[in-house]
């Protein structure tokens, strides 16, 4: 996403180690649910690691080639939808991006908080999340998925308000 504004922010995203610690975590998850982390979904999941920031479709699109060639979208775009259905990212449908999920090696509620003035996000769990399950549920649905999204001002932005 990158900042908005124009002060100071102090985010680090994942070290190299820690990038392949979670990337090793995610082919094991894999083959515990009989997946497989094909190239493109591994490229893909590895751009959404390093950034430690949602990115945009269109920007893992053009980043995708270690050589700056761009990737073709639908290859970007079924990397995203598994990597998505798995629970190893999240799309955060209000700005339409994606990030690499930080909480849990198994697919489960997520919330989000985000930054309208520099655009970061941190995934948190949701409050009530089992009660919305358990209220789906009563209803007849059969939830696959749940994404909770905040908007307001990060603390750093906050301060410097």
């Amino acid at each position: 996403m990158g900042a908005h504004c124009d002060h100071e922010h102090h985010d680090e995203g994942l070290s190299p180690a820690e990038i392949s610690r979670a990337l090793a975590a995610a082919e094991a998850r894999c083959v515990e649910q009989g997946e497989r982390m094909t190239a493109p979904r591994r490229r893909v999941l590895e751009m959404l690691l390093e950034s430690g920031e949602a990115v945009k479709a269109y920007d893992l699109i053009a980043r995708y080639g270690t050589d700056g060639v761009a990737a073709k979208p639908p290859t970007v775009y079924r990397a995203l939808e598994f990597l998505e259905k798995t629970g190893m990212a999240h799309r955060i449908a209000s700005i339409s991006a994606y990030v690499a999920c930080s909480v849990g090696d198994k697919a489960h509620a997520a919330a989000f908080l985000i930054c309208d003035c520099c655009g970061a996000t941190e995934e948190i769990a949701p409050p009530e999340g089992e009660a919305l399950k358990q209220a789906a549920a009563a209803a007849g649905y059969a939830l696959d998925r749940t994404t909770i999204e905040g908007h307001g001002k990060c603390p750093a932005c906050r301060v410097a308000a």
